[in-house]
């Protein structure tokens, strides 16, 4: 389990929360909050989630990647055009933003 700031992932039973309300992901959607809250605080490339949420060992359109994080960040409540939770760091890839990270 994954908790940071108010969002809260659980990947054995793929479930994710923000504050107490659970919120509805597709299954990419689970797939992309896991492989950047897993990772909170630090930059994860657009390479590496390619191929850790779509198996693709080639680079198809970062367009892929965008519209899965446009769904995601509506769901979660995030603002879309000046975003907190997940952050894109120009020229480097995404990034979830933490205040402090724990591993339950």
């Amino acid at each position: 389990m994954f908790e940071v700031q108010d969002v809260r992932l659980d990947p054995a039973s793929r479930r994710a929360w923000r504050g107490g309300r659970e919120i509805q992901l597709s299954r990419k959607e689970f797939d992309l909050v896991h492989a950047l809250i897993a990772r909170a605080g630090s930059v994860v490339t657009r390479d590496e989630l390619m191929r850790e949420v779509w198996n693709a060992t080639f680079w198809t359109s970062s367009k892929t990647i965008d519209v899965h994080l446009g769904w995601v960040r509506r769901k979660l409540g995030d603002d879309t055009r000046h975003p907190t939770l997940i952050t894109t760091v120009r020229g480097q890839g995404l990034r979830f933003e933490t205040g402090a990270t724990v591993k339950l």
